[in-house]
């Protein structure tokens, strides 16, 4: 019995010698990767359906988001790149579509208003402020077809798949700034989430330390110090602004004469 379980071991060993600690290693890295980057949306989403309140996110995120990692899968097609990283972006596109059909669903109940705002009206006033989620769905649809109809056409050129490489991470690498600007024009910290941007800086050094390390294009690393150049920043502002809340500025209006509107 002892002898069939040693001879079960070394026949397993034998047919799967890729097994290692290396590459055990290396695949949850790989699942982290796929997944990781939507963790933090995942209490948000509980957080949205418990309380049927959306006020608190910014659908601009998923803007951001979705134009990041739709560019990034046409620029896999041009350069191919890590598996796990096109399987991130397939996954932070159906995590990013279900938030925007939450916060279309919530924000519609306390919607008043009778005119309801469409993609089609092609307002850029209610640009990506829009009521209905199959809005949301026309554009990005739109969005794809336009980019890989382009993307086909100029798939022979090097530098405008580089180029397309570098916006989707560029673009993803501008998500800090809004905090950072807001935090700037307040001049105070106070009401943002320090955990969020600690998480933010330790998921962006193991991403860029993962893109380093299996070799991912230059735009992917580049722009991942910027993020957390970005994150750091951010984090610098708390120490500088503290949480001291911010003053908001009053502004009076002029008082007009009644007799002024009568005539």
């Amino acid at each position: 019995m002892a002898r069939d379980i040693i001879d079960g071991i070394l026949k397993f060993q034998f047919v799967n010698p890729q097994i290692t600690f290396g590459n055990l290693v290396s695949w949850i890295a790989s699942g982290a990767m796929i997944f990781g980057g939507i963790v933090p949306y995942i209490p948000q989403y509980l957080e949205i359906k418990r309380t049927d309140n959306a006020d608190g996110f910014s659908t601009y995120v998923c803007l951001a988001l979705l134009v990041a990692n739709t560019l990034r899968i046409l620029f896999w097609f041009g350069h191919p790149f890590e598996l796990p990283l096109l399987l991130q972006s397939i996954i932070m596109i159906a995590t990013m579509m279900a938030m925007l059909q939450l916060c279309t669903r919530v924000n519609i109940l306390h919607d008043i208003s009778t005119k309801k705002k469409r993609f089609v009206d092609f307002d850029r006033k209610h640009f990506w402020q829009w009521s209905h989620f199959v809005d949301y769905c026309f554009f990005m649809g739109t969005f794809s077809l336009v980019c890989g109809f382009i993307t086909f056409l100029f798939s022979g050129n090097s530098i405008y798949v580089e180029a397309l490489g570098f916006m989707a991470v560029f673009t993803e690498a501008m998500l800090g700034v809004p905090q950072f600007y807001r935090n700037y024009q307040n001049k105070s910290t106070h009401g943002m989430s320090v955990k969020m941007v600690l998480c933010w800086l330790s998921g962006d050094t193991f991403k860029t330390g993962y893109f380093i390390v299996n070799k991912a294009p230059v735009q992917f690393w580049v722009c991942g110090m910027l993020q957390i150049s970005i994150d750091i920043a951010i984090l610098l502002q708390v120490c500088y602004y503290g949480d001291k809340p911010y003053k908001k500025i009053q502004r009076v209006a002029p008082t007009t004469p009644i007799a002024e509107h009568i005539s």
